[in-house]
């Protein structure tokens, strides 16, 4: 049979977001695929330039919705270091605990989406109902549902105080049935296993080779989780498994993800009956020292880092995020091989991917010299002025419609 290569995205029913494939297919079995990234570019780490670093704390909070507290930590601390300050303990434990509703979150949204990539729709269903309940705890607790704020540079900006914990309790009780539900069902429910067993697999030493991280890396057995190995906030006092399987496949991720909400909720309750009393915040600098700091964070997709760099003033000379997709997307093309073309949905789910974390800067390339270089803020908006008006689209028009309508 001859090898047929058929083009998946950057628009397609079957994706969340932007990605682009090219798989090559023998009959339907895929025999060779590439993965094209690129379709969400915001420039968000030029635009840090050009803030001080409140107003970049709030920009990286927003390089993903889902994410949204582990960017703005992950931020956070590595500003922190470079300031040499030290969090008050109240602080680090309110981190924590955001920081684990937020994986619950994740989580669960994850089994949703898993679940409707499959076509089992009543898992969707009731794993997006009781995620609403963390996401009501996320509301009361900071005031939003996303993009928490809870951070500042050097503090959190909301307490916990009696009533939030006397209203969280219950709540976590509620999950800890829901999660059982959850774990028999991803471990025993015949139609799931059926379609996630030996479907999109990555051994150990793949997973190695490639750099994958979080629940897609444990999944493959490495025991390797940022939050016990190199510890931040007040993780280092705190007790919790780390949650690994040997399946290396599309189920052992989704037994990970499962089993880690188990871990999230005792995580939750520890920080609640011990949360240290004291100050939320210390004070910090306007202008921040000259010095640079890699900050890693364990967010709910796997390793976040980000790298940066003051010079003394108020604003950074330059911030660079590594979001775990990026980490985890390099191996995606591996999974595919040798699946069927009906696999790949749930493949490229499994891994848990935001492109929208993942796609931050332009590099462009002269296609006839072969030279490399960076766009910066001014010259990607230019671009992208000149590239409408080619197309007949001219924002001056655009402009004055809207003048003359309000």
């Amino acid at each position: 049979m001859a090898k047929v290569v058929i083009p998946l995205g950057p628009q397609h029913p079957a994706l969340k977001e932007p990605a682009s494939f090219a798989l090559s297919l023998d009959g339907e079995r895929i025999i060779g695929a590439a993965m094209n990234l690129g379709y969400n570019h915001r420039g968000v780490e030029k635009a840090c330039e050009s803030r001080n670093y409140t107003q970049v704390l709030y920009l990286i909070e927003r390089v993903c919705g889902i994410c949204s507290h582990s960017h703005s930590t992950a931020f956070a601390n590595a500003v922190e270091e470079i300031a040499g300050v030290e969090l008050p303990a109240r602080a680090q434990w309110i981190r924590v605990l955001v920081a684990e509703l937020e994986r619950l979150h994740s989580h669960m949204l994850w089994l949703g989406v898993a679940g409707h990539e499959l076509g089992f729709d009543t898992l969707f269903m009731v794993s997006w109902r009781d995620r609403e309940l963390v996401l009501d705890l996320l509301a009361k607790i900071t005031g939003n549902r996303v993009n928490y704020g809870v951070n500042k540079i050097g503090g959190v900006r909301c307490d916990i105080t009696e009533s939030d914990i006397e209203m969280i309790r219950p709540v976590l009780n509620q999950l800890d049935e829901a999660i059982k539900y959850y774990i028999d069902l991803v471990t025993s429910e015949r139609t799931l296993a059926a379609r996630m067993l030996g479907v999109g697999t990555l051994s150990y030493e793949d997973a190695v080779a490639y750099g994958a991280s979080g629940p897609v890396a444990r999944a493959a057995g490495i025991d390797r989780d940022v939050r016990r190995d190199d510890p931040y906030s007040a993780y280092s006092s705190i007790p919790f498994d780390v949650i690994t399987d040997d399946h290396c496949d599309v189920f052992g991720r989704a037994v990970v993800r499962a089993k880690e909400l188990v871990e999230s909720v005792k995580i939750i309750r520890f920080v609640l009956d011990n949360l240290p009393d004291g100050p939320l915040e210390t004070r910090v600098p306007r202008r921040i020292p000259e010095g640079e700091a890699f900050s890693r964070y364990e967010a709910p997709r796997g390793e976040d880092v980000h790298y940066v760099k003051g010079n003394g003033t108020d604003k950074p000379e330059r911030v660079k995020v590594r979001a775990p997709t990026m980490a985890n997307a390099a191996s995606v093309a591996l999974m595919l091989q040798g699946s069927y073309l009906a696999d790949v949905p749930i493949i490229v789910a499994a891994i848990d991917p935001c492109f929208s974390c993942t796609d931050r800067t332009v590099s462009v390339v002269d296609m006839n010299s072969g030279q490399e270089g960076l766009m910066d803020w001014q010259a990607l908006r230019d671009y992208s002025i000149a590239w409408y008006k080619s197309q007949g689209i001219s924002f001056d028009e655009l402009s004055k419609k809207l003048s003359r309508r309000m």
